[in-house]
């Protein structure tokens, strides 16, 4: 049995679960680039919370100056004078700190959004092919765009509400053990610390249900986007009942798990209101006391009671905000997740840009397995030379398109290796690799815009003359012409408006602007009609005239007149040659033409017939 180093590829596996400390320590890079602006938003943060807390004592100021005795009524209008003025400035301020603190953090929050939004999507485009042939494209979006939105929340939950009750917090539990019996800051502290553990555990103990519900609706989503691409398949069944039913199953769960999260979310608003209510009920007895005792004054009673609504209206909204906190981190968890997932395929630190002279192509005694346990490629060894057409041709799953995956290094090789022009495409950029390589596969997949701007992207920016002339060239620019909205035409989803003859030349017209050195036409005209591919085979002759050309081909007639003939079978090379060297040999090529040129008599009869 075959070895396999530990270099190798081994398939795409889900990222392990992250823990919340991990997801917090991944977000604070991405704010910290802005900490000049964090710390400032945090000295104003403080302000904000210093002149709050001066407003009930300015308050007990006020009316205690209003019970002053009769023999100094000029106190009377003096003192309640600088403290109305001293309340005024303080609200002012309390105001002024926080939207200056929003103003401060605003671009903070809105560039790291910004900022994880482009590196999720550049690293997805970074992942291997084999992540992606994995995925599922409907969950995957839905987990992005809850993540991408958990972060502002987040930011904006810890920073305005938990941070700043957390700083209120401590300064009227400074101000209570200083000014007041300890009574007061024991039950505060108390109440306090049962809230909050009380909300934890039980919020804790909800996280679950939100992860359920994530999941539930990831794939309904999933399962709902799935349907819709594959519409017309649908259709061709009649199962749009069962799709829907198929649908409605992820949202029976969705909307189970949502309701066990309502339940539980009314036991833990009952635990929390219960536990404000007795908290604020002993401090105003004990506040009351002290006025009856005569140890405390009526703006004392006032103070304490200005503090305990300051403080508990915050708090009482802490475990609405401490379970967004919860939900935000989970929706953030899956986000940073797909960060986490490994390139499988990355540049050598010291790689270099590829260096076309001719663009020869060597494929050196390549091995190749997408699964361990299962090798696709066995030694497989050949050179195409510079300006020449080496077709590559075999039974289905042969390993032919493989050749052309490994070719863009959407996978690295087991053994052996692929160079250009005598560079090993492991020591080289894969972007240079892949500017050099023109591709016209055999399922061509537009975007859902128009014609002209499929055309221009092999060549982003190109000019509409450019792609005009590349369009001439593929032959699709008179059919271009004849359309009400010419190169302004969408093609609609997958380019599905389009024949696949139609998109061929797309296919074509584009790869033609991005003028690659090399090429590849992957079964380029296996799905199309004897016509439309006798015109596209005229056209890819035309444009691999010049350049180094790989044909991954089923039919044998399209590639009789290549340079160099390769026939795998069962990912082994066992010929090569010329058509007519091949044919000579009676091997396998030989056998596979009988059969083709035999099946092609019997079609002709058929239309004649």
């Amino acid at each position: 049995m075959r070895r396999y180093s530990d270099s190798q590829p081994a398939p795409a596996s889900p990222a392990a679960s992250r823990s919340d400390l991990s997801t917090l320590k991944t977000l604070l890079p991405y704010l910290w680039v802005y900490k000049w602006r964090v710390l400032l938003a945090l000295g104003c943060l403080v302000g904000a919370k210093l002149a709050n807390v001066g407003v009930p004592v300015v308050m007990k100021k006020l009316i205690d100056s209003l019970t002053i005795s009769p023999s100094h009524p000029q106190a009377l209008l003096v003192l309640p004078l600088g403290a109305l003025v001293a309340y005024g400035v303080l609200r002012v301020s309390t105001t002024v700190f926080t939207e200056l603190r929003e103003f401060l953090f605003a671009r903070v929050t809105q560039r790291a959004v910004r900022t994880i939004a482009l590196q999720v999507f550049r690293h997805l485009h970074a992942l291997s092919l084999r992540f992606h042939l994995n995925r599922q494209t409907g969950g995957m979006t839905r987990d992005i765009e809850r993540g991408m939105r958990a972060v502002g929340s987040l930011i904006s939950y810890t920073l305005f509400n938990i941070l700043p009750t957390l700083v209120e917090i401590t300064l009227v539990l400074g101000y209570l053990v200083t000014h007041y019996d300890i009574w007061f800051s024991v039950i505060t502290f108390v109440a306090l610390v049962s809230y909050i553990i009380f909300t934890i555990l039980i919020t804790n103990w909800r996280t679950h249900f939100r992860r359920t519900m994530n999941e539930m609706d990831s794939k309904a989503n999933t399962k709902a986007i799935d349907s819709l691409i594959n519409y017309e398949t649908v259709k061709y069944f009649g199962n749009e009942e069962y799709e829907a039913r198929r649908y409605d199953e992820g949202l029976q769960s969705y909307e189970s798990a949502a309701v066990r999260s309502q339940t539980s979310l009314s036991l833990l608003n009952t635990g929390q209101s219960m536990i404000i209510a007795i908290a604020v009920t002993l401090i105003l007895w004990r506040a009351t006391v002290g006025v009856i005792d005569g140890k405390m004054t009526l703006g004392d009673l006032v103070l304490v009671n200005s503090f305990m609504i300051q403080l508990y209206i915050p708090l009482n909204f802490l475990g609405v905000i401490y379970r967004e906190i919860k939900q935000s981190l989970a929706d953030m968890e899956k986000l940073f997740s797909l960060l986490d997932q490994n390139r499988e395929i990355a540049d050598a630190p010291d790689a270099k840009p590829l260096v076309t002279h001719g663009a020869q192509v060597r494929f050196n005694h390549v091995d190749f397995s997408y699964d361990p346990k299962r090798q696709i490629l066995f030694d497989v060894d050949f050179t195409i030379a510079p300006g020449t057409t080496t077709a590559v041709v075999g039974h289905s799953g042969s390993g032919k398109s493989t050749l052309s995956r490994l070719l863009f290094r959407f996978y690295e090789v087991n053994a052996g290796g692929i160079s250009i022009d005598g560079q090993d495409l492991r020591a080289l950029t894969q972007d240079s690799v892949r500017h050099a390589i023109g591709i016209v596969p055999q399922d061509t997949v537009l975007f859902n815009d128009t014609i002209e701007y499929n055309i221009a992207y092999g060549k982003p920016g190109a000019t509409h003359a450019e792609i005009e002339a590349a369009a001439r060239a593929a032959s699709i620019h008179d059919f271009i012409v004849t359309l009400p909205d010419g190169y302004k035409t969408m093609v609609g989803e997958r380019g599905l408006k389009l024949s696949g003859g139609e998109k061929q030349r797309v296919a074509i017209a584009r790869t033609l602007l991005k003028n690659p050195a090399i090429l590849i036409f992957d079964e380029a005209t296996s799905a199309l009609d004897s016509k439309a591919e006798q015109a596209i085979q005229a056209q890819l002759k035309e444009i691999s005239r010049t350049r180094t050309t790989m044909v991954i081909a089923h039919r044998l007639s399209t590639v009789a007149d290549a340079q160099q003939i390769i026939v795998l079978d069962h990912g082994r090379i066992v010929e090569r040659g010329t058509h007519q060297s091949l044919l000579a040999a009676r091997g396998l090529y030989a056998q596979m033409w009988e059969r083709q040129q035999a099946k092609a008599d019997d079609e002709e009869a058929m239309n004649i017939l």
